[in-house]
């Protein structure tokens, strides 16, 4: 998942995720950090189209490594920082 060009996308969406206040512009109504960004935003950054950003977001959030939210008729994305440090744990030991 995490050696080929995808998997560093992936990677770059978690990083990103981390402080998304320092890497998607504001957004009216939505606190990114509290509530996440859209996969809308994510395509803008990855400069891909929005179906590719809810690809790879969807495998994040299937993973546990994001949070999704529902505000009206969108999706929001946010990072869940504890699985993903389970999961860098389970890495770390040779899994």
């Amino acid at each position: 998942m995490l050696r080929n060009p995808v998997g560093v996308r992936r990677l770059d969406i978690l990083e990103w995720l981390k402080d998304p206040a320092a890497h998607f512009p504001p957004q009216r109504h939505i606190d990114p950090v509290e509530d996440g960004v859209t996969a809308r935003a994510v395509a803008v950054k990855l400069g891909v189209p929005r179906r590719v950003a809810v690809t790879h977001l969807g495998l994040l959030t299937r993973l546990g490594l994001l949070r999704t939210k529902r505000v009206r008729y969108r999706t929001y994305y946010r990072r869940d920082d504890v699985r993903v440090a389970e999961v860098a744990r389970i890495f770390e030991k040779g899994w």
